[in-house]
């Protein structure tokens, strides 16, 4: 059976224009997140200088996919299931961003890593960028997909990657008493954790509102209740 069309044909090229941009900032965020860190890991300053070089191109998308949703807003005026997924798209935007921030914050303190001899801790950060990078492509696909099993999987993954950060915190701040010459260093191997535990946030958050936008569903905060 052939799905029915909207009444308004363009209104699902507009929707599916709108869902294309939010996935072109989501494959250049990728893409800068991974700059980043291998330009940490692989001591590359250009790596760095190119994620960093990434924000402008995601800011200007952002902005971009506020001014279209607003516009497929105002002109087709949709309801229900479809009015879900063009807000979605318009609040998953700034989520997004924040994540490509966190690349360009990452390839800044990279680069003043690069200027000192390597440190070995350095490998602490390896699998936390696997662990939140997962985290994030899950939520996208979730949104793409409209999974809302997927969506819902990537919420707990936090705490795994909240453990981590903590676990790395300890250790560095250790080194940092048994090295003070080394306190810059391992400072900003804190800061580079704390930014992908931050990624691990907006991942969870694009991935609540992928779960409204498939099913009318609002989950925010649930999963702290539960906690509690």
């Amino acid at each position: 059976m052939v799905a029915p069309r909207h009444i308004l044909g363009t209104f699902d090229e507009a929707l599916a224009s709108l869902r294309n941009s939010v996935l072109m900032m989501a494959s250049l965020t990728e893409r800068s997140l991974e700059r980043a860190i291998k330009g940490l890991l692989e001591r590359d300053d250009d790596l760095c200088t190119h994620a960093i070089a990434d924000d402008e191109e995601i800011d200007q998308l952002e902005k971009q996919i506020d001014k279209d949703g607003i516009e497929v807003l105002l002109r087709f005026q949709p309801v229900a299931s479809d009015l879900r997924r063009v807000v979605s798209a318009i609040k998953l935007s700034p989520n997004i961003e924040r994540v490509a921030d966190q690349a360009t914050n990452i390839a800044r303190r990279a680069r003043k890593l690069n200027r000192h001899p390597p440190l070995p801790e350095v490998e602490l950060i390896a699998p936390m960028y696997a662990h939140a990078l997962s985290m994030f492509k899950d939520s996208i696909d979730a949104f793409v997909r409209e999974d809302v099993q997927l969506a819902r999987g990537v919420i707990p993954r936090d705490k795994d990657l909240d453990k981590m950060n903590a676990s790395a915190n300890r250790l560095l701040t250790e080194r940092m008493a048994k090295e003070p010459e080394q306190l810059r260093g391992y400072l900003n191997l804190i800061f580079i954790s704390r930014c992908l535990e931050r990624v691990g946030d907006h991942a969870t958050n694009i991935a609540e509102d992928a779960v409204y936008a498939a099913a009318a569903e609002d989950i925010r905060h649930q999963h702290a209740e539960v906690a509690q």
